[in-house]
C-alpha cells in the first residue's frame, strides 16, 4: 500500500506564506510526479503545481510567480511553498502522486487526505 500524508496548512492572514508537505510512504517502487491540488466547495478539483522527479513543473496561472514547488526524492516528500497568499487561494489542498507501487509496473494515481488552507484577516 502506499500513503500521502500531508502536513502545513492552517490560518495564515492574506500577503503571508504557509509551506505544505506531503510525505510518500509504503511499498513505492518508483515516483513518477507529486503535485498539489486544491478544492473549494461547489467546485472542481484543480491543479495547483505539480512536479516530475527530474523537476519538470507545471503551475496554475493563478499561482505562478507566488507559489514554488519542490521534490525531495531521497524523503520522497513534495513541498508546496507558498507566498503572497490571498483570500481566494483559501481551499482544502490534497496531494496527488503518480507512484509505480512495488506490486505493479504500473503508475498508479494516490491522493492524500487533504490540508485546510485558510487566508483570512
Amino acid at each position: 500500500q502506499v500513503q500521502l500524508v500531508e502536513s502545513g496548512g492552517g490560518l495564515v492572514q492574506p500577503g503571508g506564506s504557509l509551506r505544505l508537505s506531503c510525505a510518500a510512504s509504503g511499498s513505492i517502487r518508483s515516483i513518477y510526479s507529486m503535485g498539489w491540488y486544491r478544492q473549494v466547495p461547489g467546485k472542481d478539483r484543480e491543479l495547483v503545481a505539480e512536479s516530475t522527479n527530474r523537476g519538470a513543473t507545471n503551475f496554475a496561472d493563478s499561482v505562478k510567480g507566488r507559489f514554488t514547488i519542490s521534490i525531495d526524492n531521497a524523503k520522497k516528500t513534495v513541498y508546496l511553498e507558498m507566498n503572497s497568499l490571498n483570500p481566494e487561494d483559501t481551499a482544502v489542498y490534497y496531494c496527488k502522486a503518480i507512484v509505480r507501487p512495488s506490486t505493479s509496473w504500473n503508475n498508479r494515481p494516490y491522493w492524500g487526505q487533504g490540508t485546510q488552507v485558510t487566508v483570512s484577516s
